[in-house]
């Protein structure tokens, strides 16, 4: 409980010091971008600290990869 409290802390202390500038100079882009990233890795942050199991994008690649690379070893044997 309070880890997911001192994730939220962050991330709102990391908003209040970044969005300023960003609203300032009017990067909206920028902006958008830093949130989308923001929101991906409070909810990744909070996964982890309840211990959930969280998929590793390296077992994705391998899943589309695979079938190519059984093809390619096929035709080169």
């Amino acid at each position: 409980m309070w880890s997911i409290v001192a994730i939220l802390i962050v991330a709102i202390v990391m908003v209040l010091y970044e969005v300023p500038t960003l609203i300032k100079s009017n990067a909206n882009k920028e902006l958008w971008t830093f949130f989308i990233l923001l929101i991906f890795g409070v909810i990744l942050s909070i996964m982890e600290s309840l211990q959930r199991n969280i998929p590793n994008p390296f077992h994705w690649l391998t899943a589309i990869y695979e079938p190519f690379t059984k093809l390619l070893w096929n035709v080169l044997k």
